[in-house]
Order: structure tokens, then C-alpha cells, then sequence
């Protein structure tokens, strides 16, 4: 359970990696400190390494901008020390897929790493280190460093342009929400969705950090994130209410606006049908009437001997 638990931010971030990039290429210069201007081109590895016992890895967390420069990222909810091995793992296979040779000498070009702990109760370093021995030839410490996400403030997020990251902001009150769901942690919640959450999408969709769509699928995304971790609290009735109304997609409040406008042109269309109907009602019986009448005359005329 915990296990797809943790799926479930891991699929969210590979999600998150696949929007414009101009988004992804901000990201990549905010986590990496690299300068790629913004219309650089952004190039994912869905590759599946096969290794020699046939286990699959598959190192989708792996873009290349410009074809050329490749970056891994790697997201992780716990510590985990060995996770150094993994990276490493996924980092060989992509170099030896274009590994290549030149004057006789082949070359691995390994992608820069970095782990991303999205949400993590232990103290996390900042980075772990992997000494290679290569016995006469010497040694060699691989270093992958750690970016440590809920330490981030919500203002060095969008001053290094990073805000397609922050749907997990949520996580930030998660274990304070399981233990207490007081009305100050409620409103704290409130004012992180509100203010921290859609405040920093709508001002980085403004700025051009981000695209009309990438700032709809954030919404999106923090949306079913809202929904997995806290949606199911009694508690959160009416907090629910609003979020529903806060995240709401632009194309949702569209749609909503044109479904009312719907409502108000059937509504108008069937009071006029309805007079419509009465007043043919009313013709209709001012008719019956009317041959009543006639049909009465008629039979005073025929008992006093006067034809028609």
C-alpha cells in the first residue's frame, strides 16, 4: 500500500516533466543552476534498459535539452541511502546507449543527477556519495546531490522559476492534517492552496514562466493531489467546496459559464412556450366557445321554423 502510495508522486512528477519546455527548461535551470534559454528543446529517454538477469529499468526521469546535455532527476518521498545506487545504475545504462568512440578510446557520458525529496520526515543530506575503486587506476567519489523540496519557500520557487513543482506543496501539511484537523490547520490549508498554490501558478502564467495549458494542468494536478490526501476527512466539507471552486480549470469555468447562459435560454424559451401554449389554450377554448354559441343559435332558429 505504501509502496503505491509513493507511485502515485512519482507518476504525478514524470507528468509534471512532460509539460511545455519552456516549463521544463525553467525547472531544469532552477534545480541545476544551467542558463538554457528558454526556447531550448527538450528531449525525453523513454528507453527500457534490459539487464543481463532480463530485469527491466525504466529510466524515464532522464530529458536532454538541446540534444546534448542530459539530466536525471529522481524523486524519492523517505530517505533512502541507496538510492546513490539506483541513479548511478540508470546514469550507466543511458551513457552507454550513446556511448561512442573516439580515437580509440570510448566514452560515457553520464547525465547530471539529482534527487528530489518531495516530502521526507528524516534528515536528508545533501548529497550522497558512491566511491568507485578501479584498484592501480585509483579511485573515484560520484556524487548526486539532493534537492529537499518542503525546504524550498514558496518565494525561491518562483524567483528560480521552479513553480511546476507546486502541486506538491500540498504534502507540506500532511502528517499536521492526519493528527489534527483544527480549524487554524484547516485555514492553513486554505491559505496554502489559495495563496501559495494558485497565487504562484497564476503569477508565473502572468510573468511567462509557464503556458496557459501548463498553468491549467498545475490546477489540475493539484487537484487530484487535494483529493488523494486530504479529500476523504469528514472535516474537510467545506474546505472541499472551495477547492473544487478554486482549482476549477479556466475551460471549466468556461464550460460552467456557458451551461448557465444554456440554463437561462431554456428557462426564457420555455416560459415563452408555455405562453405560447396558454394563449393557444385560450384560443382554443374562446373557439369551443364560439361554436357553442352557434351551435345554440342554430337550434333556436330550427325550434322557431327559420332555416339557416
Amino acid at each position: 500500500m505504501e509502496s503505491t502510495i509513493y507511485q502515485i508522486y512519482d507518476k504525478m512528477l514524470k507528468k509534471i516533466l512532460t509539460l511545455s519546455s519552456l516549463s521544463v527548461v525553467n525547472l531544469i535551470n532552477g534545480l541545476f543552476g544551467t542558463d538554457y534559454p528558454k526556447d531550448s528543446k527538450v528531449s525525453y529517454n523513454w528507453t527500457e534498459f534490459e539487464k543481463e538477469d532480463l530485469r527491466k529499468i525504466l529510466a524515464d526521469t532522464i530529458l536532454t535539452i538541446n540534444g546534448k546535455y542530459s539530466y536525471h532527476m529522481e524523486a524519492q518521498m523517505d530517505r533512502d541511502n541507496a538510492i546513490i545506487l539506483r541513479v548511478f545504475d540508470y546514469g550507466y545504462n543511458h551513457a552507454l546507449r550513446s556511448a561512442k568512440e573516439e580515437n580509440g578510446i570510448w566514452i560515457l557520458k553520464f547525465p547530471e543527477p539529482k534527487v528530489i525529496y518531495l516530502y521526507a520526515e528524516n534528515r536528508i543530506p545533501d548529497e550522497y556519495a558512491l566511491k568507485l575503486k578501479f584498484g592501480t587506476q585509483g579511485e573515484f567519489t560520484y556524487r548526486v546531490s539532493t534537492f529537499k523540496y518542503q525546504e524550498a519557500s514558496i518565494r525561491e520557487l518562483n524567483e528560480k522559476k521552479m513553480v511546476i513543482l507546486i502541486p506538491f506543496k500540498l504534502l507540506k501539511l500532511r502528517k499536521l492534517l492526519e493528527k489534527d484537523r483544527s480549524k487554524e490547520n484547516l485555514f492553513a490549508l486554505k491559505n496554502l492552496i489559495q495563496n501559495d498554490i494558485i497565487g504562484s501558478i497564476e503569477e508565473n502564467l502572468a510573468l511567462g514562466n509557464i503556458t496557459f495549458q501548463d498553468a491549467q494542468k498545475l490546477k489540475r494536478y493539484t487537484h487530484k493531489l487535494y483529493e488523494h490526501i486530504y479529500a476523504h476527512y469528514k472535516e474537510m466539507e467545506e474546505l472541499n467546496e472551495m477547492t473544487d471552486e478554486s482549482l476549477m480549470l479556466d475551460i471549466d469555468i468556461i464550460e460552467k459559464k456557458h451551461e448557465t447562459e444554456l440554463d437561462e435560454v431554456k428557462e426564457k424559451f420555455t416560459e415563452k412556450l408555455a405562453e405560447k401554449e396558454n394563449a393557444l389554450i385560450e384560443k382554443q377554448n374562446d373557439l369551443e366557445k364560439a361554436e357553442s354559441e352557434i351551435a345554440r343559435l342554430k337550434k333556436l332558429l330550427e325550434n322557431a321554423g327559420i332555416s339557416s
